[in-house]
């Protein structure tokens, strides 16, 4: 008699020897496929932030980086940041596509009437406006960028520290180009030497313009405090073979009791590295 005898009077006699207990087929095995990870693109950094244009009142959209997204890797001797997946300098400019001006962001908004005034008679009148829109910005792009910015500063006549500021940024964008550039091209050797002499061209004005901005301006100046702008020049005069400068001012720092830890450690790097240049130079002139 099975566990179930007796349900036939239910209609369900078909049951009645059924083994309670069997034995489950095993189940298929299902593959599980795991979603392949969505690569990261530059354009996933970015957005569309809106600004109004101090010179024409207009509102326009510009790229911009999404605050705290990019990770900071490390940076040059001359404090150029570095930054995992995407350049962040390629979008620090901001460009009103109606009537031209242009400036980096910290800038953008502070121009007086006077300067709007000079901004639409040098530049509004005659610029003409890029076509498309991208939502990604190459080396080129910023190069144009960030030389429409330097063409403002110089036309609203702009304090030495702003217009040093964009040389040393242009600088870092030509550096970022060179070491970027397609090694398949077939001009590459050639654009590489173009992208290095620029980027000294844009280093030497900037170095001219930072110890103008020493001499005639209160510090801080674009976010720089006295310190970090007296290491800027010691790092660009040491590329210059300016070694004297370079070394006084590296001392003032290592001297200094108001110098942070940060530049303090920085002016250490850069006096090993001056060191070594100066044994060099001696060597090689034995």
């Amino acid at each position: 008699m099975g566990l179930l005898s007796g349900l036939g009077r239910f209609g369900l006699d078909n049951l009645e020897n059924v083994n309670v207990y069997e034995e489950a087929k095993p189940l298929k095995k299902v593959e599980v496929v795991k979603p392949v990870p969505k690569a990261v693109q530059e354009q996933d950094f970015l957005f569309d932030r809106t600004y109004s244009c101090p010179v024409c009142g207009r509102e326009f959209k510009n790229r911009m980086v999404r605050t705290g997204k990019a990770k900071l890797i490390g940076s040059d001797i001359d404090l150029r940041p570095r930054y995992e997946q995407l350049d962040i300098l390629k979008y620090d400019v901001v460009l009103c596509p109606i009537c031209g001006y242009t400036a980096l962001g910290r800038f953008f908004e502070a121009v007086t009437p006077l300067q709007a005034k000079n901004i639409i008679n040098a530049i509004s009148v005659r610029f003409t406006s890029p076509v498309e829109t991208k939502e990604i910005y190459t080396y080129d792009d910023a190069l144009e960028r960030y030389q429409m910015a330097l063409a403002n500063a110089v036309v609203k006549k702009a304090k030495a520290s702003e217009k040093a500021y964009i040389c040393l940024k242009t600088a870092w964008i030509l550096r970022g180009r060179g070491e970027n550039l397609d090694q398949s091209l077939p001009d590459y050797k050639m654009q590489k030497e173009q992208c290095g002499e620029k980027e000294t061209e844009f280093l030497r004005h900037a170095l001219d313009g930072f110890l103008e901005a020493r001499r005639s301006e209160t510090f801080p100046v674009c976010g720089i405090d006295q310190y970090t702008a007296d290491y800027l020049i010691a790092a660009i005069a040491a590329r210059f073979e300016k070694y004297d400068l370079s070394g006084r001012l590296v001392t003032e720092i290592l001297l200094s009791k108001s110098a942070g830890v940060r530049v303090k450690n920085r002016a250490r790097d850069l006096k090993e590295i001056l060191v070594q240049k100066l044994k060099e130079k001696k060597d090689s002139s034995e």
